[in-house]
């Protein structure tokens, strides 16, 4: 598309040729000067008749010839007797048709808007229009008036049109004075505006540096911004320290509003060993329902299966197998008790044991329903037990409020039709998530966790299963022994050492894991694309966009996601033609990309291969670009048999996923992993995150790099801190 210089377009519109209400996203044509031009660009509201003053380029297009792109616009309510009148006929303000819009006009010409407004009581005398009638028709044009205005106001602070229509939804008439009087409720969970976007504006409007609602935003940024790194509390006087810091306010200051928050219910104290801690209410609920439900269930078992000992005795006679004694010692407490945390590193049979405890479930009469934390993990889950696993989203039937926030229809009144409940990847499971299981949860049903308490903890905030494991108030069996058949694997074997705090074996070559030394940077990212693009799909027939997967320690430098990203990108799937690609923040998305989902969606659409459609996409989750509409700025994704529809706005959570972190891998597997050991932040470097790396491969294990950096990783048993209060809430019942 060839675009020339900035210039201004101004005139009354036309038609609207396209509008997405989501994203504001429209095509107009307007008639300027007498000629009819074409617009396209992002606006919170137009109708027909609106006269608007755009600011942008002209650009050619391939398809749709020369259209005038907008960056920015001012919006003005129509002020001729024509622009009226086609105002009016578009159906802008309710209970107006074509016909009264022109009796309207005829009555009362220019002046009719005014009149609509401030004098309703003259509408009488039109035919057709009663009382009643004349004061809904007054009362929709303040309100359309009053959106106007709204929406006039927030656009100098560089507010989207989709978060011009949240603040309207929320605020109303009164969002000026609201926003005036304290900018920081943009902060606000339904509208979401970042802090410091927040105290850009607050610095707009003249507000002071030492403002209490400044203070208390603030406060909610830093509690928030550690939720997002996995804690669901923090020490107070860190709190204090941090915020005063970020701020750049005297401590006390902090502390008194830390005070009336915690008086007025914003947030919440406890005290874990000695200490305060503060949690937003949401975490606290979910932590402290989590462990009294537990308690609950520990409290008021289900009741024992008889004949425990000879039914496993029979079924190892049956499938011909004799479990360990660890796999016994699982199986018997699944089925003798209502809980039980199942742990244990690759190759320890895991997969074995969870099959004989369903079968033995079901030979018993039992209802067993299965689960995982992401679409990946549950998919697998299905194919190693041969029975339906669903994502726990899913399977607790997911639904949005009136705020678009996710509520789960299965609940306490609503609980889960099962008698036993089996979760795969606990370790993933957030605190929020947990509380969601736990309130759906029937009286009596049996609840079976399984994980590896090594692999690094859940991206969402809580530490849910190393806080269950560390309690000791739930039943626990770690199984330990790698099977004959698994220690061929070095993968297995080496993923085992590195647990224990030992060197992997890096000198195999006729394995299923390689080390390739090497101590260049440059030449790191060169044999890394090289295998992904060339030496491993020769060699093994594997392609790089289902079966290799790249993964770094972190996002940043040379060797990191961002950057590996667009070098895998150049030469797997370089430049076509420009209509097959889309801008978003740090890459360019291309029909054929490998991406990720950044964060969880619940209302992203999708339809499935058999025509079923559904909405939810969640972080972590990869897919394939199908196809773009570069016009449009939208784009469709396929996640195995999914195809999700994204919008301008949804297109900024995903990015491409040739490379990702560690972090972002769990809960999916890949027939090859690659990895680069070259230095970085040391707080990226530790033996639980090199782990987690390791076993996220099915056949193959490649790291590239230096030994020095393996030997860093292997040696550093630091595990992430996490605050959480689970474990403490669990040990106080």
């Amino acid at each position: 598309m060839e675009e020339k210089e900035r210039s201004e377009l101004c005139g009354a519109v036309e038609e609207i040729v396209f509008r997405n209400d989501k994203n504001g996203y429209t095509v107009l044509t307007m008639l300027c000067d007498g000629v009819n031009a074409t617009a396209v660009g992002n606006m919170s509201d137009v109708h027909v008749g609106d006269e608007l003053k755009l600011v942008g380029a002209w650009k050619t297009h391939a398809s749709y010839g020369e259209q005038f792109s907008f960056e920015y616009y001012e919006q003005y309510m129509p002020t001729t007797a024509d622009s009226i009148l086609k105002y009016l006929s578009s159906g802008a303000v309710k209970g107006i048709g074509r016909a009264t819009a022109k009796r309207l006009v005829e009555a009362f010409g220019e002046n009719t808007l005014e009149v609509m407004q401030n004098d309703p009581q003259r509408l009488e005398q039109i035919k057709g229009i009663s009382k009643d009638k004349a004061a809904a028709i007054s009362d929709e044009i303040k309100k359309t008036f009053g959106m106007r205005e709204v929406m006039i106001y927030l656009e100098r602070f560089h507010i989207s049109p989709q978060e011009a229509v949240k603040i309207w939804k929320s605020c109303g008439t009164g969002a000026i004075e609201l926003i005036e009087n304290n900018p920081y409720m943009l902060c606000d969970g339904n509208i979401g505006v970042s802090f410091d976007r927040a105290d850009h504006i607050a610095a707009m409007l003249k507000r002071p540096g030492d403002d209490p609602f400044r203070i208390r935003a603030g406060i909610l940024h830093i509690i928030k911004y550690n939720a997002r790194n996995g804690h669901t509390c923090l020490p107070d006087d860190k709190v204090t320290e941090v915020t005063a810091k970020f701020l750049r306010l005297d401590e006390a200051l902090i502390k008194e509003k830390l005070s009336e928050m915690l008086m007025d219910g914003s947030l919440v104290k406890d005290v874990i060993e000695e200490r305060d801690f503060v949690f937003l209410p949401s975490l606290y609920r979910s932590e402290t329902f989590a462990a009294d439900r537990l308690e609950l269930m520990l409290q008021f078992p289900p009741d024992r299966i008889t004949g425990v000992e000879l039914a496993l005795e029979l079924f190892e006679k049956q499938q011909g197998i004799e479990y360990a004694r660890l796999q016994k010692k699982a199986i018997i407490e699944a089925l003798s008790g209502g809980l039980l945390i199942l742990t244990g590193g690759p190759g320890t049979g895991k997969t074995t044991t969870l099959n004989a405890i369903i079968e033995l479930y079901r030979q018993s009469g039992l209802k067993v329903a299965l689960a995982a934390p992401t679409g990946r993990a549950a998919q697998r889950m299905s194919e190693v037990t041969g029975c339906e696993a669903k994502t726990l989203h899913r399977l607790l039937e997911v639904e949005w409020d009136r705020n678009d926030s996710p509520q789960f229809k299965r609940n306490e009144r609503n609980l889960l039709d099962c008698d036993a409940l089996i979760i795969d990847e606990l370790s993933m499971v957030d605190s929020s998530l947990f509380e969601g299981v736990m309130k759906a949860l029937p009286i009596g049903c049996r609840l079976i966790m399984v994980g590896d308490s090594d692999q690094l903890p859940s991206v969402g905030p809580g530490n849910v299963l190393g806080d269950l494991v560390a309690s000791g108030k739930i039943p626990v069996v770690q199984l330990t022994e790698i099977f004959r058949q698994s220690m061929k694997s070095l993968i297995i074997t080496n993923a085992h050492r590195i647990v224990h705090g030992e060197m992997p074996v890096l000198n195999r070559t006729d394995n299923d894991f390689f080390f390739i030394p090497n101590d260049n940077r440059d030449e790191i990212a060169e044999i890394i694309t090289g295998l992904c693009s060339k030496r491993l799909p020769a060699a093994y027939g594997y392609s790089p966009f289902e079966d290799i997967q790249v993964l770094c320690p972190g996002r940043k430098g040379e060797l990191g996601v961002i950057e590996m990203n667009k070098r895998l990108q150049q030469v797997l799937n370089p430049p076509r033609t420009k209509a097959e690609e889309l801008s978003v923040p740090q890459y360019t998305l291309r029909v054929g990309d490998k991406v990720m989902q950044t964060r969880n969606n619940y209302d992203l659409l999708w339809t499935r291969d058999n025509g079923t459609e559904g909405s939810g996409v969640f972080n972590g989750d990869i897919g394939t670009v199908a196809g773009v509409n570069k016009s449009m700025k939208t784009a469709t994704v396929r996640f195995d048999d999914r195809l999700a529809e994204y919008d301008e706005e949804s297109l900024l959570q995903l990015e491409l996923a040739y490379a990702t972190t560690v972090h972002k891998s769990q809960g999916n597997e890949f027939n090859a992993v690659i990895m680069p050991m070259y230095y970085g932040p040391p707080q990226l470097y530790y033996r639980n995150l090199l782990y987690t790396a390791v076993t996220r491969a099915k056949k193959l294990l490649i790291l590239v790099g230096s030994v020095s950096v393996v030997k860093t990783m292997v040696d550093n048993n630091k595990k992430t801190l996490r605050y959480s209060g689970l474990r403490a809430f669990l040990e106080r019942r």
